[in-house]
């Protein structure tokens, strides 16, 4: 058996998209990770050890105003971590 968050899942499902929706967003692995952490951070976490779990999660997930606090989370990350990038400028 193994624990897993599943919001890192729907949050990774959706962050591309939220990404591209913004102009001027650093798109290199280190921003994209670090925009992750921080919307994690803001949402409550949907640990699953089971198949059921998981199926439950993933129903969940499917709820309209679920998925905006997901998009919600991104895009407050993504206007910190643009201001604040953590990586070196090329």
């Amino acid at each position: 058996m193994q624990l897993k968050n599943y919001m890192e899942d729907l949050v990774f499902e959706q962050l591309d998209r939220v990404i591209n929706s913004h102009q001027g967003v650093c798109k290199c692995e280190k921003c994209k990770y670090d925009i992750a952490a921080l919307a994690l951070n803001y949402l409550p976490p949907r640990y699953v050890v089971s198949d059921r779990g998981e199926t439950y999660t993933r129903i969940k997930s499917l709820e309209q105003q679920f998925l905006v606090d997901i998009m919600s989370s991104i895009t407050l990350a993504i206007t910190i971590v643009n201001g604040r990038p953590k990586h070196n400028a090329e």
